[in-house]
């Protein structure tokens, strides 16, 4: 029994001349160029040949492999099958698994095949993983885990779900593993039905719910804005470690319950559970979501004074982010000058964000040159700046910046699920199978906003041209899109939830307002940061994110 499926092969080179190796073929081998027989060099030769695209160090490389007796080594033989799809033969990685199959037991095989997915995996080879997965003609669950696991880590979670379906479909169990990483990737894509499927599966094969699995479908339920079923789970849940109580935090945190976050903290203390380092990064990230600076400033003394954690970067960053979004931006700026330790670009980019909501160019411009790698998130804040001051000719020179650099703005992307399908949006895309009539009901319901009290916020924009070109810039942000193509699909009344991979902007955001109260709809938006429910014209973080 082969582990391999056989496959036709182009024609070309072969491996023959080195799979059936003798000792007058050794000798073209021995050149001084390629004496390596240790595996660290082995491996640096194939990591060179993969970069420069060398197929003839990466078959020396192979030669060398086998000649050493390294032929059943993963790490080693990993590498060799990432330099030939790196080098454009894929025929000659198939024929090496083939033949990796052909020569050993089928238990044998399945292990090292095993070992040289997860190999692939931990060197962030995903794609080639994945091909080498889908050849395996037996599989077991360490196979399907470190796939599924490989995918998620790479943000490929639709891929990472639909896995464990094929999984379930080839009557393989999954376990506790499995579900780790499944209920991650539902985390990030922040759609209910996806988690409840998973948590119900989870449910009836009876798997235990250990820390790491009750934290995780907390955080699972929280980011799909299901807060009070993770409430619901946080209380039936082994309260022993610190990893349940942080997850609930976290979550709380995200949707804007910053009390709700200090009463959890407070009944962890009379558990006798000792919080951690991401304990407080939790709690003072949910006091700078609602502003409460003088309970985050209680909290960072706290963490030093009374459980001697040191402040780590985080922490800090969390710091000068809630002192800077309450205009508290000198008191931002004299945090990072006295921090211990190298201010990252986290903490930078906090303050520019701070200065470009409360119109502070200067600092904003001491904050982007102390950026070391700056992205065009850092340039567009910088530049929106300038644009609320009017100051057209900054903003126009920080746009030239980013061409001369290559340097694009990222693009707002949305995704919603209906009808047990997830929908993608892009700012200004008309790929969608339905863009037309996505676009017509949203020209008709941007004339209705504005009949209704909608004014759009064209600082934002980053252009010196018409009122009316701003606004249309503004109307094809990707979660408008995603809105309105909610509102023609789903049932007048029911709730219609957006997820974005930015921040939402202040012009969508009054926008939701608006209609949430006009349509008497709610809608939620989870961006980049946290949860915004619109309903009847307010929103859940009270106009402060």
């Amino acid at each position: 029994m082969q582990i391999w499926r056989k496959t036709g092969f182009p024609s070309g080179n072969t491996l023959s001349h080195i799979f059936n190796w003798n000792c007058s073929q050794v000798s073209y081998f021995h050149s001084s160029e390629f004496l390596v027989s240790d595996k660290r060099a082995l491996l640096h030769a194939l990591e060179s040949s993969k970069t420069s695209l060398d197929l003839r160090t990466a078959t020396k490389a192979h030669a060398r492999i086998l000649q050493c007796g390294y032929r059943t080594q993963p790490t080693l033989l990993a590498s060799l099958i990432s330099a030939y799809f790196h080098c454009h033969r894929l025929d000659l990685a198939h024929q090496l698994l083939h033949h990796i199959s052909s020569r050993s037991r089928p238990c044998d095989s399945l292990v090292t095949f095993n070992l040289i997915i997860k190999t692939l995996t931990l060197d962030g080879e995903c794609e080639i993983a994945e091909e080498v997965f889908r050849g395996m003609i037996s599989r077991d669950v360490v196979s399907w885990n470190s796939l599924i696991s490989c995918l998620v880590k790479h943000g490929r979670f639709e891929a990472a779900i639909a896995y464990l379906r094929d999984m379930l479909r080839f009557n393989v169990e999954p376990d506790g593993y499995t579900f780790s990483s499944v209920v991650s990737a539902c985390a990030h894509l922040g759609v209910a039905s996806h988690s409840l499927w998973v948590h119900q599966l989870m449910t009836e094969r009876k798997i235990e719910l250990n820390p790491i699995l009750c934290g995780a479908l907390i955080n699972m339920y929280s980011k799909c804005g299901r807060i009070q079923t993770a409430r619901e789970i946080f209380k039936r849940s082994p309260k022993s470690d610190v990893s349940v109580w942080n997850a609930m935090i976290n979550g709380l945190a995200a949707h804007g319950l910053a009390c709700d976050s200090i009463k959890v903290f407070s009944d962890m203390e009379l558990e006798a559970v000792l919080p951690d380092s991401i304990t407080f990064a939790a709690i003072l990230t949910a006091c700078s979501h609602c502003g409460l600076v003088e309970e985050g400033r209680r909290f960072f003394n706290l963490m030093r004074n009374r459980y001697s954690i040191l402040p780590q970067l985080v922490h800090y960053g969390a710091m000068v982010d809630l002192l800077g979004r309450a205009g508290l931006i000198n008191d931002a700026y004299e945090m990072i000058r006295g921090m211990p330790m190298e201010p990252d670009g986290v903490i930078w980019r906090a303050l520019l964000n701070a200065c470009r909501f409360h119109k502070r160019p200067e600092l904003g411009e001491a904050a982007l040159a102390n950026i070391s790698t700056v992205n065009s998130g850092d340039l567009v804040l910088m530049s929106n700046t300038y644009c609320s001051l009017s100051r057209w000719e900054n903003a126009e020179a920080v746009r030239d910046s980013m061409k001369r650099r290559g340097i694009h703005k990222k693009r707002g992307k949305s995704w919603m699920e209906v009808g047990g399908a997830i929908h993608h949006f892009k700012s200004e895309d008309r790929s969608h199978p339905e863009a037309k009539a996505i676009h017509r009901a949203l020209e008709r319901l941007m004339k209705f906003s504005k009949l209704s009290g909608y004014v759009p916020w064209t600082e934002v924009v980053l252009m010196d041209v018409t009122e009316e070109e701003k606004e249309a810039n503004l109307s094809v942000h990707s979660e408008k899109l995603a809105v309105v193509y909610g509102i023609l699909k789903t049932s007048p009344g029911a709730e219609i939830t957006v997820l974005k991979n930015l921040r939402i902007c202040h012009d969508c955001h009054l926008w939701m307002k608006v209609v949430s109260r006009m349509l008497r709809r709610v809608l939620v938006v989870r961006d980049r940061t946290r949860f915004h429910r619109f309903e009847m014209g307010h929103c859940s973080c009270g106009n402060y994110w």
